[in-house]
C-alpha cells in the first residue's frame, strides 16, 4: 500500500492534530495540502466514487468534479448507458481515461483508496446501499428522502453512528442564504411563538414518458438488480428510472420526494432535530388504474407534543396560499420561503430586520457539496446530518401510513413506535425480497 494513500487517509481519519485545527477553522484547507502553485496535491485530494447516475446522480457528480480538493475516480450504475455517459464526462473533465466503471456497487466499495461515495439511487435501495457504504468505511453524500420507510431511516442513522462516518443529505436548501435567513428569523422570535406550519408540496405525478406496457427489459439495464429488495415484477418503462417515484414499491410520490426539502426547512426553522409528531392524520387521492399508485392529491395534518401543528399538502390551495414552500405562522405574524430566493411575511419590516450578534445564527454553508467535503476533513457534523434528515421525512412516512389505512395514528417519537395499532406498525418497515436484507 502506497505512502501517498496513507498520507491522505491519515489526514482524513487518523490525524488528531489536524482534525483539532480544522475544528476551530472548518472551512480552511491547511497550507500543507496546497502546493506553492496553490494546487491541491493529488495525494491529498478526497477520492470520490459515484453510485447511481441516472438523473440526480450526474448533477451531484458534476458538483464534485468542480471541487479542487476532490477527484472522482470511479462510477457505478446498473444501466450501461448511464455508466458510460458518466465515465465519458469524468474523463473529458480531467483530460484522461482514468475513471473506473463498476456494475456492482460492492466492487466499488471494496476499494480502500476511495474516501467518500455519492449515492443517488431509487428510494428502495437507499437503506441497503447506504449501510453497505458506511460499513465499508466511506463517508456518504446521500439523497433525500433518507429512506424508503421509517425503519430503514433509523437503521441508516444507527449505522452512521456505529461506523463513525460523516453524512450529508442532499437537502441542499439548507445551503442557500434566504432559506437560512428565514429560519433564523423564526428561531429568533420575529413572529412570536409558532403554532402552525404549512408545507406546500407538488401534486400529481410527473409524466416522464414511461408506459405500462410489459416488455423485455432493455439490454443495457440489469432489471433484476434494479428491483433489488422490492417485489418481483415484470418490466415496464413506467416502473423504472425517473418514474419509479410514483410506485410505492420503490418511492413515496410527491409527498416523500419533496418533504426532504420543504419539510426539512420547516424543522430547521423550529430547531426540531431529534423528535417528531405524536398524532398524524392523512387523506389522499390515488390513481385508479396503472402502475402508479402514490397519492396525487394529499393532505397530512400532524401534531407535536408541544401542541404545534404541521400540515403537509399537495393540491390544496389553502396551504401556503396555494404556493409551494414553507410557511411558519406565529402569534405575531408569519414568514414564507420557497426556491428562487422567494421570501414573504405578514409585515415587510420582518424581512428587513437583521440577526443580531447575540442571537441564534445557523451555519452559513459555502455550498452543499463544499460543506460535505470540509466536514470530511474536519470530522465535524454537516449542515444536513443524518438524524435531521430522518426526522424531517418521518412525518411523510407516517402520513403515508395514515393515508393508506384511512385513519389517524398515534406515534411515540422517542421510541419511534406507533401506539395501539399493530396493522399500522407493520407498515413502518417492509419485507425485503430474498436474499436482500439490512
Amino acid at each position: 500500500m502506497s505512502n501517498k494513500y496513507f498520507s491522505r487517509r491519515n489526514f482524513i481519519k487518523k490525524s488528531a492534530s489536524t482534525i483539532a485545527a480544522l475544528t476551530a477553522f472548518p472551512y480552511i484547507i491547511p497550507s500543507k495540502i496546497i502546493g506553492k502553485d496553490k494546487q491541491i496535491a493529488p495525494s491529498d485530494k478526497i477520492r470520490v466514487g459515484c453510485i447511481g447516475l441516472g438523473w440526480q446522480g450526474p448533477w451531484n457528480m458534476n458538483m464534485f468534479l468542480h471541487e479542487t480538493d476532490a477527484v472522482v475516480v470511479a462510477v457505478c450504475d446498473i444501466d450501461k448507458n448511464h455508466l458510460l455517459e458518466a465515465k465519458n464526462k469524468v474523463d473529458t473533465f480531467y483530460g484522461n481515461k482514468d475513471c473506473a466503471t463498476y456494475h456492482k456497487y460492492e466492487e466499488l466499495l471494496e476499494r480502500k483508496d476511495i474516501d467518500v461515495v455519492s449515492i443517488a439511487v431509487p428510494d428502495h435501495w437507499h437503506g441497503i446501499l447506504s449501510i453497505a457504504a458506511l460499513k465499508a468505511g466511506k463517508d456518504v453524500y446521500g439523497e433525500k428522502p433518507l429512506s424508503h420507510n421509517l425503519m430503514e431511516g433509523r437503521a441508516i442513522c444507527d449505522a452512521v453512528e456505529r461506523y463513525g462516518r460523516i453524512w450529508q443529505t442532499g437537502s441542499w436548501q439548507r445551503s442557500q442564504n434566504h432559506f437560512r435567513f428565514a429560519c433564523e428569523l423564526v428561531r429568533n422570535g420575529r413572529i412570536g411563538k409558532v403554532h402552525t406550519v404549512e408545507v406546500g408540496l407538488p401534486a400529481g405525478n410527473s409524466d416522464f414518458g414511461g408506459n405500462d406496457i410489459i416488455t423485455a427489459p432493455p439490454k443495457e439495464l440489469d432489471y433484476e438488480t434494479w428491483l433489488g429488495p422490492a417485489p418481483l415484477a415484470p418490466y415496464a418503462s413506467a416502473r423504472v428510472h425517473k418514474s419509479w417515484r410514483w410506485n410505492l414499491d420503490y418511492g413515496g410520490g410527491q409527498l416523500l420526494d419533496w418533504i426532504g426539502h420543504h419539510g426539512d426547512i420547516a424543522h430547521w426553522g423550529l430547531g426540531i432535530e431529534k423528535t417528531g409528531p405524536v398524532e398524524i392524520s392523512g387523506v389522499g387521492e390515488y390513481p385508479k388504474t396503472g402502475l402508479w399508485n402514490t397519492a396525487t392529491r394529499y393532505r397530512v395534518e400532524t401534531k407535536y407534543a408541544d401542541g404545534l401543528k404541521m400540515i403537509l399538502a399537495g393540491g390544496h390551495k389553502d396551504i401556503c396560499n396555494g404556493r409551494s414552500g414553507t410557511k411558519w405562522i406565529g402569534d405575531e405574524g408569519w414568514i414564507w420561503v420557497d426556491r428562487g430566493e422567494s421570501l414573504d411575511s405578514s409585515n415587510e419590516l420582518i424581512l428587513n430586520d437583521t440577526i443580531k450578534s447575540n442571537e441564534v445564527h445557523l451555519l452559513k454553508s459555502p455550498g452543499h457539496v463544499r460543506n460535505f467535503l470540509d466536514c470530511v476533513r474536519s470530522r465535524q457534523e454537516t449542515i444536513a446530518p443524518v438524524e435531521n434528515a430522518h426526522r424531517s421525512v418521518s412525518p411523510g412516512h407516517l402520513g403515508q401510513i395514515s393515508m393508506l389505512l384511512g385513519r389517524k395514528i398515534k406515534f411515540n417519537p422517542e421510541t419511534e413506535e406507533i401506539i395501539g395499532d399493530p396493522v399500522a406498525s407493520r407498515l413502518l418497515g417492509r419485507p425485503m425480497r430474498s436474499p436482500y436484507h439490512i
